[in-house]
Order: structure tokens, then sequence, then C-alpha cells
């Protein structure tokens, strides 16, 4: 009979900043890091306190980007279930090593320290950065990113083997620079929810759908929103705004979401959609929106990051019930810490027309 693995100990090969810890040594360090480390270090002594204590839960932290953020109870078990599934599929073995560069705070830095401790991974952190692999003295085996920290590696990818990237989508111009890259890159699926990602997809490669995770099953509701069954993760069915083309009983092509889906003259408009049409004719972050209209219901704008107006700004590469018929600035978009983009937060900032 195949043992089950738990959160009670960490795997004998188990490893952080070079040196094995079991619980005692862990409750040790968290300690230390709490009163002597640098902020990031801190914040991992606290979420070690709280993973080796006796409560079978923990609290973790939603992002925000999709409403206010909340905190939800999320079973220890669960959090090993995905990292052992997330091992397999990515075939880490103990002894491998693995850089953690993310916020304590949010999930996928949690999740690379619970990856750790329950595959028996060498684990090494650094400060969260812009650009985290600069000042690398090694190479590692497996790394979580977000968009930002990836685009700032390009030149350094090849210190690192896997390299799994999330917390905002990966731009057309990003995912161009990545073909044939020297790591396997993968970008991935998922929300505070699922315990991190349940689906990924490798865009060193150049694929185009997501492949959901072994033990993961996946469909659609009447708005073609996706739903999800992870079993190993939580007992109820996962249904999420995101509307999906399903491309086959395990893969999915990621459309947008379904709370911001503008209805102009009856057409259902999905503003991701417009963003990735139009990236590359415009340098600055950006992103569409809508306003209210007294004869289509709602229109199309654009909130464009940038303190001088366009002269020109030409949108003739949409259909015209598609085109942005007011232009608006902003100094700086408001974002999440992993650079997801905060839509009304920043709506708030411009004078409607």
């Amino acid at each position: 009979m195949t043992q089950t693995i738990t959160y009670t100990n960490p795997h004998s090969s188990f490893k952080l900043e070079g040196v094995f810890y079991d619980k005692t040594g862990l409750s040790y360090l968290a300690e230390r890091l709490i009163s002597e480390g640098e902020s990031y270090q801190v914040s991992l002594g606290h979420f070690i306190q709280q993973w080796i204590d006796s409560s079978p839960e923990i609290n973790l932290q939603t992002s925000g980007s999709t409403g206010t953020p909340k905190t939800i109870l999320m079973s220890k078990q669960a959090m090993v279930n995905s990292a052992i599934t997330t091992g397999n599929y990515f075939k880490l073995k103990p002894g491998d090593s693995a850089l953690s560069c993310l916020p304590f705070e949010y999930i996928a830095a949690k999740m690379m320290f619970v990856r750790a401790y329950v595959l028996g991974l060498e684990m090494d952190c650094v400060n969260p950065s812009s650009k985290p692999l600069k000042d690398l003295k090694r190479s590692y085996d497996f790394c979580a990113m977000v968009p930002l920290q990836l685009e700032n590696s390009i030149e350094y990818l090849h210190h690192i083997k896997t390299i799994i990237v999330g917390g905002a989508k990966v731009s057309k111009a990003l995912m161009s620079k990545l073909v044939n890259s020297p790591s396997a890159i993968y970008e991935t699926f998922g929300m505070t929810e699922t315990v991190s990602h349940i689906a990924v997809k490798n865009i060193s490669k150049s694929k185009d759908a997501f492949e959901v995770l072994p033990s993961v099953s996946i469909g659609v509701d009447t708005r073609n929103c996706l739903f999800i069954k992870a079993p190993h993760i939580i007992s109820t069915l996962i249904q999420t705004n995101d509307v999906v083309n399903l491309t086959s009983k395990t893969t999915f092509e990621w459309i947008g979401r379904f709370d911001t889906i503008i209805n102009s003259g009856g057409i259902k408009i999905a503003p991701e959609q417009l963003e990735h049409q139009l990236e590359g004719f415009i340098e600055e972050r950006f992103f569409i929106a809508s306003q209210k209209d007294n004869s289509l219901g709602e229109i199309i704008i654009i909130v464009i990051e940038r303190s001088i107006p366009y002269k020109n700004l030409s949108f003739d590469a949409l259909e015209p019930i598609k085109r942005p018929k007011h232009t608006y600035y902003v100094d700086a978009i408001k974002e999440t810490v992993s650079g997801k983009i905060k839509r009304q937060e920043t709506l708030d900032l411009v004078t409607l027309e």
C-alpha cells in the first residue's frame, strides 16, 4: 500500500538555503527569520510557523484582481496534494533545486515552499524583485515567476531548467521572446482557491492551449465559463468566471473574464481579445474597458499608461464596433503585487467624457 504523504514532517531530502531541517529546526528557523530577517524572510518565517503548527488548515490571501482581496481557509493536505501533482507533472525529484523569488504573502511563494517541503527539493530564496536572476551564483531546476520578472530575466534564463509563470497574463510580445528558450517555460492557470495552478501551457514551444494537470477535469457552463473538478484539492466543483474555448477534454484556450464582457449594440466583446490584437501597436501598458452609452448601451474605451497623449493612434486593425471610441491616459495603472491590472481602480482615476 502506498503511504499517504502529509504535511506533518518535511521530506528527508528537504533543504532550505543549503541546510537540512526537520520540524523542530524549522520552528527555530522561523523564529530567527521573524526577529532578524529581511522583510521577505520575515514573511517566510510567519508562513513556516503557520505551516508547522497543529492546525490542519491555513489562511490564504487572494490577490484582489477581480474584486476585494479576501482571506480563505485552505486545507494543508490540499496544498500537499497540489505539490505532489505539480511534482509529478514536471518530474521533480528529491534533491532537485528550486528558487523562490516571489513574496511569501501570496500563494505562489507559499506553494514553492510546500513543494520543496513535500518533494524533498533544495530551495533557496532571494528578495523578490523585478530582476530576480541577475545576481545568481548557480543554476536551478525549478522556479516560479510573474511576467515582469520573466521579461527582465531573458538573458539569464539559461540558469533555470523549468520556469512556471503566473499571476498575470503573459503578453504576446513576451511570448515571442521565449520561443526556443533554453528554459522550458510554462504559463499557468489557477487561483488561490485551487491552490496555485491546475493547468499549464508550454509557451517556450508556442502552445496555444492550457493542459490540465493529472486528477483535474474541466467543463463549461451555459456562459462558456470554465468549471473545474479537482477532488485531490477540493471536494466541490469550482465554477469560474473565465470564458474559455474547450479544445479537448483536457485542454482549453482562455478567452477572457465573463465579468469584463462588454455588450455594445448587442455584440458581446471580450476586452482581453482586443488587448491581444492591439499588442505591438501601442508601446505602453494599456487595457480595454467600457462606458455607458445612450444608443449602444456600452461603448469601447481604452486606458493607456502614458503622460503625453498620442497625436495619432489608429485602431483600424479592429472591427468598427470594437474600436475604442474614447482614449484616456493615466500616469500609472493600478495593479496587484503580481502585475494583474486593477481595471476599476484605474478607471476611477480618469474622468469619462
